[in-house]
């Protein structure tokens, strides 16, 4: 595990370039991007920790702690931003109250502008049925927005296996919209990897991926899955949509 020394010099080294411009950033991908694209998850990381100090998080929806315990690992103490749509199973909640309480991480919970409440008497009840992305717009993907503005950098667990939508994923990329170095360490692992590194390392999975849940949202849109179909059918079924927002 990485030392506490270590961690202090990489805060170090990221705080001397805190605040780089976006054309700063983008440089940064397209010198290393193409390089790190098949190097292993930990060395990502530490790549990116190492470059952004304090400027670099990690996100997780807690449909497991993959992410953040390779992060954990690597960089103990690392922010781990977590959004409380307001509307997330309650398993889903108990999954980041494990990791806050479990791991060596500094679990930040970010939540929406208005609760739910507001949002009703704003919009209407169930928003989320009569238009989904603008639920997803206010509920995840501004708040997201917001929170990452304190950071150059960014690492989620996006995975290219998920959905063909994701297949171009970089390893690091440039998020436009957002402004920032997008970063997904696990993005070539398999199911297959990712099943191993839970069971070799014990790692705290939601509860819900083992009641047919393999992909968990927002309860209003979030089904189970039969076995055999795609893990993301479950989402927003029925409707014309894949994606929440975050990572269009």
């Amino acid at each position: 595990m990485t030392s506490a020394t270590t961690r202090a010099a990489r805060v170090n080294r990221g705080s001397e370039i805190a605040g780089r411009t976006p054309e700063q950033l983008r440089e940064i991908v397209s010198h290393v991007g193409a390089e790190l694209e098949l190097a292993p998850a930990e060395h990502i990381i530490e790549w990116a920790a190492a470059t952004f100090g304090e400027r670099f998080c990690i996100t997780s929806s807690m449909g497991d702690a993959v992410l953040a315990h390779l992060a954990s690992k690597v960089v103990p103490g690392i922010d781990v931003v977590f959004l409380d749509t307001g509307y997330h199973f309650a398993e889903t909640l108990g999954t980041a109250d494990a990791v806050k309480h479990t791991m060596p991480v500094n679990l930040i919970t970010i939540l929406p502008k208005q609760t739910v409440a507001e949002q009703d008497a704003e919009y209407g009840p169930d928003l989320y049925k009569r238009d989904p992305d603008k639920c997803c717009a206010l509920r995840k993907v501004a708040p997201l927005a917001t929170s990452l503005d304190g950071y150059d950098a960014w690492a989620t667990g996006l995975r290219r296996a998920e959905t063909h939508n994701r297949v171009i994923a970089p390893v690091v990329g440039w998020d436009a919209k957002k402004g920032k170095v997008k970063v997904s360490p696990i993005a070539r692992w398999t199911d297959e990897q990712v099943e191993a590194y839970i069971a070799e390392n014990n790692v705290l999975v939601n509860p819900l991926v083992y009641d047919d849940y393999p992909s968990i949202g927002c309860w209003p849109c979030t089904s189970r899955v039969k076995p055999g179909d795609d893990p993301r059918s479950g989402r927003w079924a029925g409707q014309n949509k894949t994606e929440c927002g975050i990572h269009s």
